[in-house]
């Protein structure tokens, strides 16, 4: 490993099928009014909403609730959530959903105590809140795996209004103190939704395996989760139901995105950059639109990066390679993963979510490029790559 880098991830987890159960313990050491974000009502018809509630009145909390938090967090739902905690002197935020419910009660978090422009600080400017300023503890309790937001400073906020999607990782302060994690929660998560998260998990790795092409202790931790993540995704698309397959895809989703195997590594997050503003433009779940750019982006990432998808190939696709060349090994790599792609029902193509080539400039405009993995995008370069995956 060849980058410098330190370490520090201050969020408890709770894993399994009884892990609800430590949620009291985890209240006495927060006040006594608590902001309960949620989403669109699942959580009360699968009854993990009563559950909850019941635990944080037990514990003796007053429950400030704020639902209706969407698949693609809307600044103007933001602003509401602050304004909330904020009037309701909130000492506390539990998120009860998924990554995006999570990843708003962070940026809700972040805001409260600010004084300024929290969107242009802290989404625009992509800046930390100032030292010294007082934030909101945040737990989660996590019904959908697919983020990792359950174990990170991540938060991702859209502007309707002007098309455009940023995200913004916090330092440790915006991280979970704590978050629960039962796989059965998950296992009442629509069909398309499993499968979105699934391959966020998936692009989470890979955005970070496709950089650097020294020998790193990380991409071999990544190789071992993608190889787990593919297994436990062919089993829970036949069999949502199975709690093994659910586990360890609620798992992998955490060590995906939780600092981990990003260490001394450059990584490359243009397939979300991209995906972010598909997902503006069409609304799709956020894994399908990184699934929809994905085939397109990484062809073209494949010749400056050939030792890595050969790598790729070998080790997680089982590619035996013999007789082959370089690039025929790299080539049957992605056609492995296009394969298993097409296998648990993803989108290959943009137009399949939505998206329609009159679009193609906007979602290029919102399309932030940087320097990153084995090559450096330009709007143009983006443009094309939305035009192959149309």
């Amino acid at each position: 490993m060849q980058g410098n880098f330190s370490y520090y991830n201050p969020t408890k987890l709770y894993f399994g099928d009884e892990s609800l159960n430590y949620l009291k313990d985890e209240l006495k050491n927060f006040g006594p009014v608590v902001l309960l974000n949620y989403g669109g009502g699942s959580v009360k018809r699968n009854g993990i909403y009563d559950h909850v509630t019941a635990i944080l009145k037990e514990a003796g909390k007053t429950i400030v609730e704020n639902p209706g938090v969407m698949s693609n967090p809307t600044l103007e739902k933001l602003h509401e959530g602050v304004k909330i905690a904020r009037e309701n002197n909130v000492d506390f935020i539990l998120a009860l959903g998924g990554g995006s419910v999570c990843d708003y009660s962070k940026g809700v978090a972040a805001s409260v105590f600010y004084d300024g422009d929290y969107w242009d600080m802290f989404w625009l400017n992509q800046q930390n809140p100032p030292v010294g300023q007082k934030i909101l503890p945040v737990g989660c309790i996590l019904t959908m795996a697919g983020t990792g937001s359950e174990m990170n400073g991540g938060c991702v906020i859209t502007d309707a209004e002007k098309t455009f999607k940023v995200g913004h990782v916090f330092d440790e302060r915006l991280m979970p103190k704590f978050s629960i994690l039962n796989p059965k929660f998950t296992m009442t998560v629509p069909d398309n939704q499993m499968k979105a998260g699934i391959y966020d998990i998936m692009n989470h790795i890979m955005e970070q395996y496709f950089s650097d092409f020294d020998n790193n202790t990380s991409d071999y931790l990544s190789e071992g989760l993608m190889r787990g993540l593919i297994t436990a995704s062919r089993i829970a698309v036949k069999n949502p139901q199975d709690y093994e397959a659910r586990s360890n895809i609620m798992w992998t989703a955490t060590w995906a995105l939780n600092t981990l195997i990003g260490l001394g590594k450059h990584q490359d997050w243009m397939v979300h950059m991209i995906g972010h503003s598909v997902g503006a433009w069409t609304h799709a779940p956020h894994g399908y639109c990184l699934a929809a750019v994905s085939m397109a982006y990484y062809r073209r990432a494949m010749q400056p990066g050939l030792a890595k998808f050969v790598r790729f190939a070998k080790n997680v696709w089982d590619i035996n390679g013999d007789g082959m060349t370089d690039e025929q090994i790299a080539e049957a790599g992605l056609d492995a993963l296009k394969n298993w792609m097409l296998e648990i029902g993803l989108p290959l193509t943009i137009s399949e979510i939505g998206a329609t080539p009159d679009m193609i400039p906007g979602i290029t405009e919102g399309t932030i490029c940087y320097p990153a993995g084995y090559m450096d995008l330009k709007p143009e370069d983006v443009t094309e790559i939305l035009k192959e995956s149309m």
